[in-house]
């Protein structure tokens, strides 16, 4: 088998089920209560929060666990709106987030809420200058993805925190979602308030998530009942998922000082193949991308089809956002970057790990190029 979907999610480490086994076994208790097997869970979790925060390079306070990018998202979007809805009901964000922060939008909207959706030019990267243009006095809150799930193009984070820093009352939210442990972020340098990680994307378990939220700023919690996590996020912690997450990032971390340059030039070549070949639209920009998405499109050939003829030959690529594929919607990102429909409808999308291979990636090649070739010749 060859996983090329991995911005859908990841294959956990063996060392990451390991050690979610060892702590639902033997450390199962719940960290709220008072008896001594509780309170192993709770030490467990406290040392899962302060790695998750060393490796971040941000302060152990700061660490939120919460269920996955979704909720984080929602966490962020929503307990900002409520928090500060006295203060303005003005909301900008971007024309290609991930759903989970769109919808998250349109029920503010009906909330009474005025979103602002940047446009974006043909790479898919948003204008600091359109963003500044859009702040109005009322702008509570900025939020942006990171890396697209769907075309792997790199926001501008580092130079919209900067512009941010100067309107102290909005705040800062970043879906880093799938930029952890590829592209490298310096949260606290960037100005962020809010960062929205999921651990399935770099080889944890689902379920499992970060809400990184800054000394000092303060939110409405969506869930009331408990006071876990600062009473942000009330409900008994997964201890035995954040455990492994915590392994997960700490071992992705590792893999991308060993295996960046080779995920690099797989990258490369699969474009440069693609490019190569007729009635092929590569819609990842060479530049300010990330270095395991490629999105491309083939004219005339149904993005099901062909994903279902690969998966003939046990090789595994997608559609569109793992969130969105069953709907069979046109690509929300690609119609935002000018894409016709037509070519965006028959878009895929092939992501990467540090697992893959050179020799995978050009099996890869040889069978899209073969796959083609056979429908086009069926549809003849």
């Amino acid at each position: 088998m060859i996983y090329f979907d991995n911005s859908a999610t990841t294959k956990p480490y063996k060392e990451v089920l390991d050690s979610f086994v060892k702590v639902s076994t033997d450390y199962f208790g719940n960290p709220s209560s008072l008896h001594n097997i509780g309170g192993q869970a709770e030490k467990l979790l406290s040392q899962a929060r302060k790695q998750m925060a060393e490796l971040l390079h941000v302060k152990q306070g700061e660490v939120f666990f919460t269920s996955g990018g979704t909720e984080s998202n929602n966490l962020a979007i929503k307990g900002t709106a409520l928090m500060y809805r006295n203060r303005g009901r003005h909301i900008i964000t971007t024309s290609v987030e991930h759903p989970s922060v769109r919808e998250a939008m349109e029920q503010l909207k009906d909330l009474g809420f005025r979103i602002t959706y940047l446009p974006v030019n043909y790479e898919g990267r948003i204008s600091v200058d359109d963003l500044e243009k859009a702040i109005c006095h009322d702008t509570i809150l900025v939020s942006m993805i990171h890396v697209n799930n769907e075309v792997g193009t790199i926001q501008p984070i580092e130079e919209v925190g900067s512009l941010l820093k100067t309107f102290p009352k909005i705040l800062f939210h970043v879906d880093s979602v799938q930029a952890v442990g590829k592209i490298p972020l310096e949260i606290h340098k960037s100005y962020i308030d809010f960062c929205s990680m999921s651990g399935h994307k770099f080889h944890g378990l689902k379920g499992t998530g970060i809400l990184y939220i800054r000394d000092g700023v303060m939110i409405s919690p969506l869930f009331s009942g408990g006071n876990q996590e600062w009473k942000q996020r009330s409900g008994t912690e997964n201890v035995a998922g954040m455990v492994a997450m915590a392994k997960a990032l700490r071992l992705t971390l590792e893999e991308r000082e060993d295996h960046l340059e080779e995920m690099l030039e797989m990258k490369s070549m699969i474009i440069d193949e693609l490019k190569a070949m007729n009635d092929i639209y590569v819609h990842t920009p060479i530049e300010h991308s990330a270095p395991h998405i490629i999105n491309f499109s083939i004219r005339g050939i149904k993005a099901e089809v062909f994903v279902h003829a690969l998966e003939e030959r046990n090789i595994y690529v997608s559609t569109t956002s793992a969130c969105s594929s069953k709907k069979k919607d046109v690509s929300h990102t690609l119609l935002a970057m000018k894409v016709s429909e037509e070519i965006a409808q028959s878009s895929i999308r092939i992501s990467l790990s540090y697992v893959n291979t050179l020799e995978e990636a050009k099996y890869v090649i040889k069978s899209i190029k073969e796959v083609v070739n056979y429908l086009r010749g069926v549809m003849k």
